[in-house]
């Protein structure tokens, strides 16, 4: 296998058929992960959520990463990055175009609502449910492909040594 980088165009087609993703913030210097459904759409990711740990971190501070993948095999995959800034989506005038839109967006992906809906009880207290549509405007994005070779075989040279513990030398300067 090797792996080389993604063009901006296959990156955008891999976020056109994505849905699910991992959707990375941090507060306090603690960064967070957590799977998110989110639709692209020209410079934007397009979510739904209820206000949670997420929701709460994002606010403070909009600066996200979000991660897309398609596995076929070990050996055969392709990841995209996107680093972007969280903006919400309030339920007033102004904002209510953006709001039907995201919800259009998102009805591409079946029950793309349930993970914001589904009853939570955490630390002993149930969760209230505070609907927030939300977007990420893309800043950056970055992709790899990891490429299948035509037969693939065990380690073999300095991969094995370093694999198996490094009891042989691998460079000419290891002591």
């Amino acid at each position: 296998m090797h792996i080389r980088d993604l063009s901006y165009q296959e990156s955008i087609e891999i976020l056109k058929r994505a849905r699910l993703g991992r959707l990375a913030c941090a507060c306090d210097g603690q960064p967070y992960v957590t799977p998110a459904y989110l639709a692209f759409e020209s410079s934007y990711l397009y979510g739904f959520s209820s206000v949670g740990r997420k929701v709460t971190w994002m606010r403070e501070n909009p600066l996200v990463c979000v991660e897309f993948d398609e596995l076929v095999s070990p050996q055969n995959w392709a990841t995209v990055i996107i680093e972007g800034k969280y903006q919400e989506l309030p339920k007033t005038p102004e904002f209510d175009n953006a709001r039907g839109y995201a919800y259009e967006l998102l009805q591409r992906c079946p029950v793309w609502w349930e993970p914001a809906y589904v009853k939570t009880t955490l630390q002993g207290h149930e969760r209230p449910i505070e609907p927030v549509y939300f977007r990420i405007q893309i800043e950056k994005i970055s992709g790899h492909r990891g490429v299948p070779e035509a037969s693939p075989e065990a380690p073999t040279g300095w991969m094995r040594k370093l694999l198996s513990g490094g009891k042989r030398k691998l460079f000419a300067g290891d002591a």
